[in-house]
């Protein structure tokens, strides 16, 4: 604790755009409450006392929401905490502050106007972006400023940040982790998972999150797996060194005996045309916020307020239409991938532009609809996915994405691990 909170002090480095709030005081006590605890054998869990970072989207009783936003500065302190930061502090986890956001998580860039953007550690004088939305909750893990952080994922909001800062981040099946003292950003496509060093932490925290068991990461081979590779939509407009490292990733994973099947799914190319009366995010976002709009709309980001304006031109039959084209993405696209194991993706179609390169409006529209595009096919499949490193130490951060059907989670950290060893081994 002690050594997270020294980096997060740092005058040189990135703690005070990484955190809106830290609890100084209150994690050190914590963190000593937990030690004597240990000694005595009585800690919660065998993590009492690992400090992680909090996305300032979710309630922490005593403490103001303000979801990276001006407009809920003024806000009361929350009552009680989120449903799910309740199970961690349950298991003796010590929150050592509120991450950095895109404000109400309306972007898979990371851009905050208000409280200045975290810098991504990578080539960090060159001032590329984090990813967002939970972008200080990326630079909080990959800045060593905490142990995992705790975000949420709509279109992509904890794997973004996770592949652009060289990490692993985890979106479940919605319905997993409740989302009760978390703001919504689109109650359909909401979900809450967290970014941390490795699978096995995700998968952790996963477990305490929806109050399951630790899945068995340690009981499947690369040789028993069969992947689906979609040729469309996902592999469109790749960056070279992000085509580069994924054909080495597969063929890595390919050596080590599994199946990996290349399949087309033109139900991923129909998304934009799904989508050309309004998407789900900005019919829910503008329900939630316009009541606020009417007195706050001054203080949001313009680029935030456009996106959310815009669901005020959806009709109700827009949205059923909506929901009903979902529900008919989702059956077709099951069926194609029903027989495979996972289907494996590039993470991100780019590597993390450079803050300067995203001034003008027309290039950070382009840029955040290609940085969500492969991300938020997931979302909206109503699926599970992951994200983990597939670049060189020391080349540009790239990830690798595994996807899976709805509730087949405890699946995908087993495909996950395996995977994860095969591209962490010395082997070639």
């Amino acid at each position: 604790m002690e050594a997270c909170l020294t980096r997060i002090e740092d005058p040189a480095g990135e703690g005070k755009r990484v955190f809106l709030q830290v609890d100084r005081d209150a994690a050190l006590a914590q963190a000593d409450a937990m030690d004597a605890l240990r000694s005595c054998g009585a800690a919660p869990s065998p993590y009492a006392g690992i400090p992680i970072s909090i996305k300032d989207l979710f309630d922490v009783a005593g403490q103001v929401t303000r979801a990276g936003s001006m407009a809920l500065a003024d806000r009361a302190p929350a009552e009680n905490d989120a449903a799910c930061i309740a199970r961690l502090r349950q298991a003796g986890f010590v929150f050592i502050g509120r991450t950095n956001m895109t404000e109400f998580a309306f972007s898979g860039l990371g851009l905050n106007p208000h409280y200045g953007t975290p810098l991504n550690p990578w080539n960090r004088t060159q001032r590329h972006i984090p990813g967002g939305s939970s972008s200080g909750a990326g630079v909080s893990v990959a800045d060593s400023m905490a142990h995992a952080a705790i975000g949420t994922d709509t279109g992509g909001s904890c794997r973004i940040p996770a592949a652009f800062t060289g990490l692993v981040g985890y979106k479940p099946t919605a319905r997993r982790v409740p989302r009760q003292g978390a703001i919504p950003l689109a109650n359909s496509l909401d979900s809450v998972g967290p970014i941390a060093r490795s699978v096995s932490c995700c998968a952790l925290l996963d477990a305490l999150l929806a109050n399951e068991a630790l899945p068995n990461l340690h009981d499947v081979s690369l040789s028993t797996l069969r992947f689906a590779l979609p040729r469309t939509y996902v592999l469109d407009n790749l960056d070279r060194r992000v085509a580069d490292d994924f054909h080495n990733a597969v063929s890595r994973i390919a050596a080590a005996g599994a199946r990996i099947d290349e399949i087309d799914v033109p139900e991923f190319a129909q998304i934009p045309a799904i989508n050309a009366k309004g998407s789900l995010v900005s019919a829910e976002s503008y329900a939630w916020h316009r009541s606020m709009l009417q007195t706050q709309s001054a203080t949001y980001d313009p680029r935030v307020l456009s996106r959310i304006q815009a669901g005020a031109t959806q009709s109700a039959a827009d949205y059923i239409d909506l929901l009903e084209a979902r529900a008919r993405f989702i059956a077709q696209v099951n069926q194609r991938i029903a027989d495979f194991d996972a289907v494996i993706m590039p993470t991100v179609a780019v590597i993390p532009p450079r803050l300067v390169d995203l001034q003008f409006d027309g290039t950070y529209y382009r840029t955040n609809a290609l940085v969500l595009r492969n991300c938020a096919v997931v979302n909206f499949l109503d699926g599970c996915a992951i994200s983990l490193p597939m670049h060189a130490s020391g080349e540009a951060p790239t990830g690798l994405m595994l996807a899976c059907r709805q509730n087949m989670d405890r699946r995908l950290f087993r495909c996950a691990a395996a995977v994860e060893y095969r591209l962490t081994s010395a082997n070639p």
